[in-house]
């Protein structure tokens, strides 16, 4: 039985993408990227250049001349690549607040998802690949075997986050995790370039309520027709 080759999961913020993709390609012995991520990464460095975030033209601008690197992870702390602008390993720097901040209006540049975009596709055209992110199925990754979109109530998808962090930094506000995630779907959903939607042809899977294993289950089943 043929497997799909290219595996597009989109969905918004803690929807469950990381975590499913990175579990099915390890099943799959596929390779595993989170777009989101080099996003996170134009953002740092933008944030770090003291550039003005609302200036399109300087952040697109550095963003064709920074380097962004996405590898194996080289350290066992719960990390699922290692991620390096220029050189330098921000893996856990590009989670903090003030990235986090900024993301997502970074994100709406068209030039910078231009050059992200292309990227990406490099990757995807290789094929054994699980991309997630918002725009893989209907921008990134048009053509590939299979496309998901996973969906959650938001006040599902901040305790999940909420968890991570708490477990992670020790600490966590959870209303503020909730107000800045339902601010970055409003973002994410209503930008001109690129817009957080599910692919007409895409498979919806509402993660509401469901273990990680039993979504990732669901997605292998599909993989495994979807060649």
């Amino acid at each position: 039985m043929a497997t799909a080759k290219n595996i597009a999961i989109d969905g918004p913020v803690a929807s469950g993408k990381t975590s499913v993709g990175l579990s099915l390609a390890e099943r799959l012995g596929y390779l595993f990227l989170d777009t989101g991520v080099m996003y996170r990464a134009a953002a740092w460095a933008a944030v770090k250049a003291g550039l003005d975030i609302n200036d399109e033209q300087a952040v697109s601008d550095l963003t064709t001349k920074v380097k962004i690197e996405i590898e194996k992870p080289s350290v066992a702390d719960g990390r699922s690549n290692d991620i390096l602008v220029d050189g330098v390993d921000v893996t856990w720097e590009i989670r903090k607040d003030y990235v986090n901040d900024n993301v997502s209006q970074v994100s709406t540049y068209k030039q910078v998802r231009q050059i992200l975009t292309e990227q990406q596709r490099q990757f995807g055209q290789k094929g054994n690949v699980v991309m997630v992110g918002r725009d893989i199925g209907t921008i990134v990754l048009p053509d590939a075997d299979l496309k998901v979109f996973l969906k959650a109530s938001v006040e599902e998808r901040a305790r999940r986050r909420y968890d991570e962090d708490k477990k992670r930094k020790g600490q966590a506000d959870y209303q503020q995790i909730l107000d800045n995630m339902t601010q970055r779907d409003a973002t994410d959903s209503s930008r001109k370039v690129a817009p957080l939607v599910a692919a007409p042809d895409a498979v919806v899977i509402d993660t509401d309520g469901k273990s990680k294993d039993k979504v990732v289950e669901e997605i292998y089943q599909l993989a495994l027709k979807s060649g």
